[in-house]
């Protein structure tokens, strides 16, 4: 398996240097850059996973992130924010930017390795059913099945009958089970054609997947502030 490649973006040129060596001696490969617009001259595409400081000096972290999330050859690329902005709302904040994880400093290194191990590792089961249906004409969890070419659900055995917007919203949540989606890219992928949605929208499609799959409704998970998953 090829080598995992991690950029580390931030303006503590030591911190940087001590975050390279260790991640290194766990067998990744590592670069640093000491600011947004240094990072941004490097070619994103060819990382596993950004470390990014949040405040930096005139492209923030903030900024970066929502550049890369906003192009469509690097969105998909897992961004942990690592930063001494350590408020409930920064940390929501970031999440909705869409980062996978959030730690704060002063933090350990080992801390830092083993958030680093689960995203990646989270991030390679994703990519892993997270196909296009031509590639993957099925996911299943347990008994709960969906056919992605015929968009039909089957809750052991048995046709659920599914309103497309509510098989989006359910394939969409499969796809990346283990990780919180926030509202707005939920929004971005399973409403992208409607001009304005409600929140609430999402809300009330929620309730009627968990209803019609029975016992795998409870594999929906809410969180308050943050938005919704399909646990593992």
């Amino acid at each position: 398996m090829a080598v995992e490649r991690i950029l580390v973006v931030d303006d503590e040129e030591t911190l940087c240097e001590v975050l390279k060596l260790n991640l290194e001696n766990e067998g990744y490969d590592v670069d640093i850059a000491f600011s947004a617009e240094q990072a941004l001259t490097l070619d994103i595409t060819q990382y596993s996973l950004i470390l990014l400081d949040i405040m930096m000096g005139d492209i923030s972290g903030v900024k970066m992130a929502k550049m890369l999330k906003a192009d469509v050859n690097t969105a998909d690329i897992p961004i942990i924010f690592c930063t001494a902005r350590d408020t409930e709302d920064d940390m929501v904040m970031g999440l909705n930017i869409g980062a996978d994880d959030y730690i704060m400093k002063p933090y350990t290194i080992r801390n830092v390795i083993a958030r680093v191990k689960s995203v990646l590792r989270r991030t390679r089961n994703h990519k892993m059913c997270d196909t296009p249906a031509e590639k993957q004409n099925t996911l299943q969890v347990e008994g709960l099945k969906l056919d992605l070419e015929f968009k039909r659900c089957t809750v052991d055995g048995v046709e659920v009958k599914l309103a497309r917007k509510e098989f989006e919203l359910l394939t969409y949540l499969i796809s990346h089970r283990g990780k919180i989606l926030s509202r707005e890219q939920i929004l971005s992928k399973v409403w992208k054609e409607e001009v304005v949605v409600l929140d609430r929208t999402i809300d009330v499609n929620i309730t009627r997947v968990r209803s019609k799959i029975g016992t795998y409704g409870s594999y929906i998970v809410t969180r308050s502030g943050f938005g919704y998953g399909f646990r593992d």
